[in-house]
């Protein structure tokens, strides 16, 4: 695993990164399930594990955003 970097951003900043991430995520979603469709379990396989992949990331912003 990679050392943690310090990047400050404002709310904002977080915020649109969570929205870009969720853009993201269905895009994934869609893959995954277009995937399975025509039968390739690798690509299922990798879809599915950058979906979740960007959920942890994605929590883990929300998290960070100030009421």
């Amino acid at each position: 695993m990679s050392e943690p970097i310090n990047v400050p951003l404002n709310s904002d900043e977080i915020e649109m990164l969570v929205d870009a991430l969720e853009i993201d995520l269905e895009g994934y979603i869609e893959s995954a399930s277009a995937a399975k469709e025509s039968g390739n379990r690798e690509d299922v396989q990798t879809f599915t594990e950058a979906a979740k992949r960007i959920q942890v990331l994605k929590a883990r912003l929300e998290d960070l955003i100030e009421d």
